[in-house]
């Protein structure tokens, strides 16, 4: 309640948890998932099929992770200070890891992620980058200024290591080492971050290191090569050129590089000779694939990897942060972004062309008359003619689809169907393509408006205006239909506070009417709702309704209460103050408007008027102080006034007038 005087005048970070990421452009895509790292660094990375495991080595922190295909850490081996390169034995039961600080070949059992065995190749040899060729186990080694190649036989009772394999002595540090099961006897070698690069190939088949062919390539900083399949080709990741060199392992003469774009950084070949071929950049595409035997210079995918950091440009790709799954199924990748954090990636179907399916239609169409829609499928390995797409309907009558059957593909990919459709209203048509060895799956949709008759919704009431509390029937009717006879009622009481309710949702009558009643404690807006059908358009109908307030005066502290004529006036004395006491419902902010007015000869004029705030309560208490002049007839009354009260939820209401006199 509140109490006033008046004269008569006057309110992360990412846990180490899967996201998914979707999304790509004709020839690009992103990554298919991905997993915060816990690594300070990268040394390494291979993949082991056999247990579906993929080993990282994170130099910095002296450990290797080993993950499952989706990046999830099941286990983390310690101590392994400055480890760097990693090597599968042939059946994937060990993995070889060299441990440049330490001094060591680290062999770990790939079933149990223990560490088997450690073998001390010297003090200061700083071993790096072990690879199997020859029945041995090959590694570059050496400080700067003291590269050299050095062998751990393994073979015997006890192992055997042997340095110095290269006596030529040309390499400044530890050479980056490479081989290949389907050339077993051959070891190719080159050297990191250093201008002009540096690479040698050797034939290790009679246990020793004959070099075969040496240059100073063409390029410089390299930080990743690989040897392919055959053994007959080395691709080498620096980061100049601009592309991913290729060198002939007989003689080391280049040949037709693969394409890519500026400083690459990364490169692994798969079992079936398709290429990965990675660089670092912040706003090119990152990886780029190329199929053996496809051209080299217009990859078949790419992938260009988000941006987790602040910077603008994307998360880059770690150097030789590329790795194969054996049955080539999955490429996976680390990125790192510009706070340093690391992101281990998994890309799936690498090696598959990604296909791209458009639909166009008209924008409008006439229901039950025939349109054409027509569409293409496009790739960057060019899809045959004749290729096969589904397609479907989906409209009012069909929510789930419905078959249209197959098209096919002319030999520039496009497809065209004529359809009449036989439902009105959103009209989509979609054309599936299934994928195949060499392309990913795509579709392509494209929605058509199609007429509709119009129907008649009315709703009654509209503009009425009623008594606070009261019940109120509101009736829709609606017109001609095709099937759907549903009409929905909704009210939306006026005041941000009380939302819009659904009311009745029903069929109508046989009359086409449907009726709701409503509590006018608001002003409410009544609408009525035809979601349409196959044949006829929704439809929607409103009807605003005013609701008046609840309000009247109390007087009180008068002496007696007796009539004048015909009306009853409250009698006060001139020496005591009268209480008017408003009650009115109560609505947040809200006042009350007292109004005054005397009676001069027979006609009233206004004496005053003001603005009171309620209480929580809904009443508003008013005293009028004197001094007060005898005789004259006076009245009083409390109003809601809509819009100038404090709020417009409610129709302008005002209470009974109440009468009062002073006397001596």
């Amino acid at each position: 309640m509140r109490t006033r005087r008046t004269s008569t005048a006057t309110a992360f970070a990412v846990l180490f948890s899967s996201v998914v990421l979707v999304g790509g452009t004709a020839g690009t895509a992103a990554a298919d998932s991905s997993r915060i790292l816990p690594a300070a660094s990268l040394g390494d990375i291979v993949a082991d099929g056999v247990h579906q495991r993929v080993f990282i080595s994170d130099p910095t922190s002296g450990r290797i992770l080993a993950t499952d295909y989706s990046g999830k850490v099941l286990r983390t081996l310690g101590s392994l200070p400055g480890v760097n390169g990693l090597e599968l034995s042939a059946d994937s039961g060990t993995l070889y890891a060299g441990v440049a600080t330490s001094g060591h070949i680290v062999a770990i059992d790939t079933a149990t992620l223990t560490e088997s065995a450690r073998y001390d190749i010297g003090r200061g040899t700083r071993p790096t980058h072990p690879a199997l060729a020859g029945g041995k186990l090959w590694f570059g080694y050496g400080s700067a200024g003291d590269g050299n190649i050095g062998s751990l036989d393994l073979s015997g009772e006890e192992p055997v290591v042997a340095l110095d394999q290269d006596p030529h002595r040309t390499w400044y540090s530890a050479p980056v080492l490479a081989s290949s099961p389907g050339a077993p006897d051959t070891l190719a070698a080159g050297i990191e971050v250093q201008s002009p690069a540096e690479l040698a190939v050797y034939d290790v088949a009679s246990g020793t290191a004959t070099r075969t062919a040496h240059v100073h390539a063409d390029g410089g900083n390299m930080r990743d090569l690989a040897l392919s399949p055959d053994g007959a080709q080395v691709v080498v990741a620096s980061a100049a050129p601009y592309h991913h060199q290729v060198y002939r392992t007989s003689d080391l003469q280049v040949e037709q590089g693969y394409s890519s774009d500026a400083y690459p950084n990364a490169v692994d070949i798969a079992p079936n000779g398709t290429v990965a071929a990675g660089i670092s950049g912040w706003y090119e595409p990152d990886v780029y694939i190329y199929p053996k035997g496809a051209s080299k210079t217009v990859p078949v995918r790419t992938y260009d990897f988000p941006n987790t950091g602040t910077s603008s440009g994307s998360d880059t790709l770690e150097p030789a942060g590329l790795a194969w799954a054996p049955d080539g199924s999955r490429l996976f990748a680390v990125t790192v972004n510009s706070e340093g954090a690391r992101s281990f990636r998994v890309l799936t179907d690498p090696s598959k062309s990604v296909a791209t399916v458009t639909v166009s239609a008209p924008a409008k169409a006439t229901r039950a008359k025939a349109l054409t829609v027509k569409g293409s499928v496009k790739a960057s390995v060019a899809l045959p003619a004749g290729t096969a797409l589904t397609v479907t309907r989906t409209d009012v009558e069909s929510p789930k689809g419905k078959s249209l059957g197959t098209v096919k593909t002319d030999a520039k990919g496009a497809f065209t169907f004529k359809d009449t459709p036989p439902a009105g209203g959103k009209v989509t048509y979609r054309a599936t393509y299934a994928g195949s060895a060499k392309h990913t799956a795509a579709s392509g949709s494209r929605a058509v408006a199609v007429s509709r008759a119009a129907t008649s919704l009315k709703l009654n009431r509209n503009n009425s205006l009623h008594a606070y509390n009261k019940n109120v029937s509101f009736t829709a009717t609606l017109g001609k239909t095709y099937k759907n006879r549903v009409v929905e009622i909704w009210a939306d009481p006026f005041g941000a506070d009380k939302p819009k309710k659904l009311v009745r949702k029903a069929k109508v009558n046989s009359k086409g009417n449907l009726s709701v009643t409503v509590n006018m404690r608001r002003d409410t807006t009544v609408t009525a709702v035809y979601r349409g059908d196959a044949r006829y358009a929704a439809r929607t109908a409103k009807a605003t309704a005013y609701a008046k307030v609840g309000v009247s005066v109390k007087l009180s502290n008068h002496y007696k209460t007796a009539k004048i004529g015909k009306t009853s006036y409250a009698f006060y004395s001139k020496k005591k103050n009268p209480d008017f006491t408003t009650s009115m419902t109560y609505y947040k902010g809200r006042a009350q408007r007292l109004t005054f007015q005397l009676n001069y000869m027979g006609t009233w004029y206004e004496a005053g008027q003001e603005y009171f705030p309620l209480g929580s309560d809904g009443k508003s208490v008013v005293t009028l102080p004197g001094p007060h002049e005898t005789g004259y007839k006076l009245r009083v009354r409390a109003s809601y006034i809509n819009g100038s009260s404090g709020d417009s939820v409610n129709s302008t209401t005002h209470s009974a007038w109440k009468y009062f006199i002073f006397t001596k």
